[in-house]
């Protein structure tokens, strides 16, 4: 269905560039800033959609990145790295590039062909945002020019993630499945190759190290349950089911769903061996949710180990399950963690991040 709704929106947008195109090749040059996204409705498309709204809220023009094709002189952000597997004539725009993962030499030949492009487009990108500074340095490590590279962390809306209200917490894990004395952790991405049932690893992720970790937990802690959200979580399923650990997987029609997910947690875990955000990180602080992460992406940037998150060294399955452990079963500890991370999510939702968006969009685009 998701998928449906996907080629529809992509369709409409197209026929809507190519109708309305006299009107696009009037627009006075670098007045509009056209978003290339997926509308998937998953990280990336969120991040589109609230660029849109920080960009009216700057005075900014947008248009769907499909206006490209029929527009003259504008600028162009794609949310999508990706797009340098293949780069498209940008004619005489202006373009920006989110820039989030994909290390060069990790064994994905996708990564290598990635950065590979981006050298040789140097003079034609304008801007880059990347999500943390280890993806930073990867960048200038291309040889562009570093005041074109802006760390910009992937945010969050905070009318959406926020700490639950009375007794809604009680209410959503009674609504789960979840027995009341359940210390609950959860996991909310896609960790298995491909959209079916993600029986093979996607080990970049570190579903692996999540089960391992969780079967070390859970010999200590017998009444740990596991909270899922996400497509192919088929490995981790079949692998907590063989450990004997409980777990609920819930498939959500929406983003925003994921928000009450949260409310039923005592903990979030993030085992990834590379990432970009992951937007876990902001979200489980700002919604008072302990979290225990790998040093990866964002997280390495975001998160003072014991003061606002739990910081390991990526493949630390002892160290994920030791600190899980004592987020879980530690009061002081998860006080100390809850009131730190509201503070620092506060510091990057979206709402913050409008100065640093100001600073990386004027010189593409026309402000009011």
């Amino acid at each position: 269905m998701a998928n449906a709704i996907q080629l529809i929106k992509y369709i409409g947008n197209q026929w809507g560039a190519r109708a309305l195109g006299p009107i696009a090749r009037s627009w006075s040059p670098y007045s509009h800033l056209l978003i290339a996204r997926d509308y998937a409705g998953w990280t990336l498309d969120v991040e589109a959609k609230a660029l849109i709204g920080l960009c009216r809220r700057l005075g900014i023009k947008t248009a769907p990145g499909a206006w490209a094709s029929v527009s003259h002189k504008q600028a162009v952000f794609h949310v999508d790295q990706f797009v340098l597997l293949n780069p498209p004539d940008w004619g005489a725009h202006r373009v920006a590039i989110a820039y989030y993962h994909g290390i060069p030499g990790s064994g994905v030949p996708e990564f290598d062909q990635v950065f590979e492009n981006l050298r040789k487009h140097h003079s034609r990108i304008t801007r880059i945002q990347v999500s943390h500074r280890a993806m930073q340095d990867v960048v200038l490590g291309s040889g562009i020019e570093p005041g074109k590279v802006h760390v910009i962390p992937i945010g969050f809306d905070k009318a959406w993630f926020h700490p639950p209200d009375g007794g809604r917490r009680s209410a959503i894990r009674s609504r789960l499945g979840f027995p009341k004395n359940a210390r609950i952790v959860g996991s909310f991405q896609k960790d298995g190759v491909g959209w079916g049932e993600g029986f093979e690893a996607k080990l970049i992720k570190g579903p692996d190290v999540f089960v391992k970790a969780m079967i070390q937990v859970h010999r200590r802690v017998p009444d740990l349950h596991v909270l899922l959200t996400g497509p192919a979580r088929g490995y981790v399923k079949r692998s907590l089911e063989a450990a004997g650990i409980p777990y609920r997987h819930v498939l959500l029609r929406t983003y925003r769903q994921t928000a009450e997910m949260y409310h039923a947690l005592d903990a979030y875990l993030v085992s990834s061996r590379q990432e970009g955000g992951p937007k876990a990180v902001l979200e489980s602080m700002a919604t008072a949710v302990p979290l225990v992460s790998t040093r990866v992406g964002q997280a390495a940037d975001l998160v003072a180990h014991g003061e606002n998150g739990c910081l390991v060294d990526v493949d630390d399955v002892e160290g994920l399950a030791y600190w899980t452990e004592k987020v879980l079963t530690d009061e002081s500890l998860r006080s100390v963690l809850q009131a730190g991370g509201l503070k620092s999510a506060e510091a990057h939702c979206y709402t913050s991040q409008l100065p640093l968006w100001r600073e990386f969009l004027w010189p593409l685009v026309a402000m009011r």
